[in-house]
């Protein structure tokens, strides 16, 4: 790790947004932000839209800001950031996502923790826009139910609302391309493993536009799936639980393909009692969590929670299934 970096002179803030067809939510979400550019006090230098690949009217809303708009390569949010920060003038680089809108002192709250040079990145929580959805508010809050049970020093962050330090993005070599989803996670592990601490601060709030539909909020879920077995394949160590989930959430989806492998069993009157306790065991699994929401928020719809959870775990097992399939087959053809 380096010597101890002069915070003073090292304090001024590039903003670097990814994004790709979302003209539904980016011009609230640069309306959050760029007035910190002209507020006095305020160390936000500079805006950063990375447009990767819109087809839709993103391009003509950013162009209506004081923002510059780099063109992404059409390969992801990995891809997208890197331009995004390699292109960046300060030497703190903020992301947020283009369905995010960030609170007035969002940013402030992430920068008191960078006084500390041990600290290479601090990440923030969720506000909620689409608070008049069932789905949206039990996403929602369960992501806060997660964060409020996070200490201040963890070892995982979200790119939804962080900051890092530019240095250490170039040192690491910045987010790693291949992975489509939770090359958040993987870059914090890199972070941590060169020697740097990450802060979590629960009060740096940015609202975000959730998911309102099962099936569009299922498929991520799958994609999640997919990239998270990479991720534990890639970096040992955080299989059974990080700062942000548990042992009992990453077991769920193999459990649930344990329930599908074995329902054909249901057949045998002296084996239908496998599949049966799976299932079970599952139900299990949700109840911790759904009693937790239903109890802080004191509303009985909370308690669908586990049944959305429920069938969660299916399409992230589904997921994880067919990228131990995808890992594999790279390692062989790399192998070749």
């Amino acid at each position: 790790m380096p010597d101890k970096i002069d915070f003073v002179n090292n304090k001024n803030v590039s903003l670097v947004i990814p994004g790709r067809n979302c003209a539904r939510t980016i011009r609230s979400c640069l309306e959050a932000v760029v007035p910190l550019l002209r507020q006095p006090g305020s160390l936000l230098e500079e805006i950063i839209f990375v447009d990767d690949g819109s087809t839709d009217e993103t391009k003509d809303i950013v162009a209506e800001f004081p923002v510059t708009c780099l063109a992404g390569l059409g390969q992801g949010p990995g891809s997208a950031r890197n331009l995004g920060w390699r292109d960046a003038k300060c030497p703190l680089v903020w992301f947020i996502d283009s369905d995010c809108v960030a609170e007035p002192d969002a940013l402030s709250l992430l920068l008191s923790h960078l006084e500390d040079s041990k600290v290479g990145g601090v990440g923030g929580s969720y506000g909620t826009m689409t608070s008049d959805s069932l789905l949206s508010c039990l996403i929602h809050e369960e992501i806060v139910e997660r964060h409020r049970s996070m200490d201040t020093k963890v070892n995982f962050l979200a790119t939804f609302n962080v900051i890092y330090r530019r240095e250490i993005l170039e040192q690491i070599g910045g987010f790693d391309e291949r992975f489509l989803k939770g090359q958040d996670a993987e870059l914090a592990f890199r972070v941590i493993k060169a020697g740097y601490e990450l802060r979590f601060e629960f009060n740096s709030k940015v609202r975000h536009y959730h998911p309102t539909q099962l099936s569009s909020y299922l498929k991520t879920q799958r994609q999640q799936g997919y990239w998270r077995v990479w991720l534990h394949l890639s970096h040992g160590g955080h299989a059974l639980g990080d700062s942000y989930s548990s042992v009992i959430d990453h077991g769920q989806p193999p459990l649930a393909m344990l329930v599908l492998i074995t329902s054909p069993l249901v057949v045998l009157p002296y084996a239908r009692w496998v599949p049966a306790g799976l299932v079970v065991a599952l139900i299990a699994a949700q109840l911790p969590l759904t009693l937790r929401l239903t109890r802080r928020l004191k509303k009985a719809r909370y308690l669908c929670f586990g049944f959305m959870s429920f069938i969660r775990a299916f399409w992230r097992g589904i997921g994880m299934t067919h990228g131990m399939f995808g890992y594999v087959g790279s390692k062989l053809t790399t192998a070749k």
